[in-house]
């Protein structure tokens, strides 16, 4: 843009900020094209469309399934995301938010998502480890010292994406578009009747997890039995399972099993931090403009974000009433932690043994851990810290 040019006359004309938009129009004047605006086209003197002229943009319905109670927090993301694609898209998008188990149980709604059945789903990966272990490994792994934010950064920045893209569309075959966000918090080792003093007291214990989690419980002596979130409290008062893990204080408290077990276990390394996703129909995916899918991928990387901040806000307040009620949570003794490190070794070497992909996996997040771990360990305060905390917040 060339600028008019301004003596000391014309530099005093335009010294007020009435004058400054007159030196906006100006300058906009005199650079403005004389050429290649077809007649009544927006642009510079004219007018633009009004909203009975603006075509009627389509809108594109995706159905897509909840792998959660209507009260659980997982839902309140799910419906989060579903409003942020909506009003980014001004409406060319709608979410049919169905609820779990509308059209196929959780472990099926990936192949339903595949076929074209459902157009999409909110879950975890670990819903259809059966297909592959490997995919346990986004959420439901070994952490190797690092959260669920440092396991996200390394999905979308340390080569994450392309292995697990390679897995579950060229080895798996199945026809999705998986959106990861929303990495959680660390998950207690369970609900029990009782404090667990040491590793043997899983010996003959029947409990309930997911995922690569199940190898983990079964190296310490359990016997683990599937059971679907919602009837996990249910399972317990029937005595079908003595114990169980779910997930985090809210959706625990949701699922009622501090109804039913009075202890509560934590700082567990069965899972440290798990991954939710969003498993699209590939095929509609990339069959809808590009601004489009831009947004639904944003919209959850927002959620990411948001998912987190009402973490602490709603985990915080259930852990205060939960301990209001006599509920006690006791972290686990050192001799489980170094168990869990063992039996997390064998299981690695066990299921690398016979999967290139699942060893591949590991591989990567183990560099990616050593890249970034010390990094972080030598420049952070470690947070939580209890020392600021006991100092400035009491």
């Amino acid at each position: 843009m060339r600028f008019p040019s301004l003596g000391r006359r014309s530099l005093l004309k335009y010294a007020s900020v009435s004058g400054l938009a007159s030196l906006a129009t100006a300058c906009l004047s005199q650079n403005a094209p004389t050429t290649g605006l077809a007649s009544g086209s927006p642009g510079v003197g004219a007018p633009a469309p009004t909203t009975a002229q603006a075509p009627q943009a389509q809108t594109i319905t995706w159905k897509v399934q909840s792998g959660w109670a209507g009260n659980d927090i997982f839902q309140e993301l799910f419906l989060d995301w579903k409003s942020m694609t909506e009003e980014m898209s001004g409406g060319r998008l709608k979410i049919d938010a169905l609820p779990v188990n509308a059209v196929t149980n959780i472990n099926a709604a990936i192949d339903a998502v595949h076929s074209g059945t459902l157009d999409g789903a909110h879950h975890v990966p670990a819903y259809y480890y059966g297909k592959d272990h490997a995919v346990s490994l986004m959420g439901t792994g070994p952490t190797m010292g690092m959260s669920g934010q440092m396991w996200l950064a390394w999905y979308y920045y340390g080569g994450g994406q392309a292995l697990f893209e390679k897995l579950v569309q060229q080895k798996l075959k199945l026809n999705v578009v998986s959106l990861y966000h929303m990495p959680m918090q660390n998950q207690p080792l369970g609900w029990f009747k009782a404090e667990i003093k040491g590793p043997d007291d899983f010996k003959g214990m029947k409990f309930r997890t997911v995922g690569l989690a199940t190898g983990l419980y079964q190296f310490l002596g359990a016997s683990v039995i599937s059971v679907p979130g919602a009837e996990v409290a249910s399972a317990l008062d029937r005595g079908t399972i003595d114990a169980a893990e779910f997930n985090n204080t809210t959706s625990d408290t949701v699922y009622g099993l501090p109804d039913v077990r009075k202890i509560c276990m934590t700082k567990s390394y069965h899972q440290a931090s798990e991954i939710l996703v969003i498993d699209l129909n590939k095929t509609k995916y990339d069959a809808m403009p590009k601004d489009l899918q831009a947004i639904m991928k944003f919209a959850a990387w927002a959620e990411s974000a948001n998912g987190e901040w009402k973490f602490f806000d709603k985990n915080s307040t259930d852990y205060a009433k939960l301990l209001a009620k006599g509920v006690k949570f006791i972290p686990q003794p050192q001799s489980v932690s170094d168990a869990q490190m063992a039996g997390w070794k064998k299981i690695i070497a066990d299921e690398s043994k016979d999967n290139p992909d699942f060893a591949a996996i590991v591989d990567s997040q183990r560099k990616w851990a050593q890249r970034i771990f010390p990094w972080y360990d030598t420049m952070n305060i470690r947070f939580t810290d209890p020392l600021s905390y006991n100092a400035l917040a009491k």
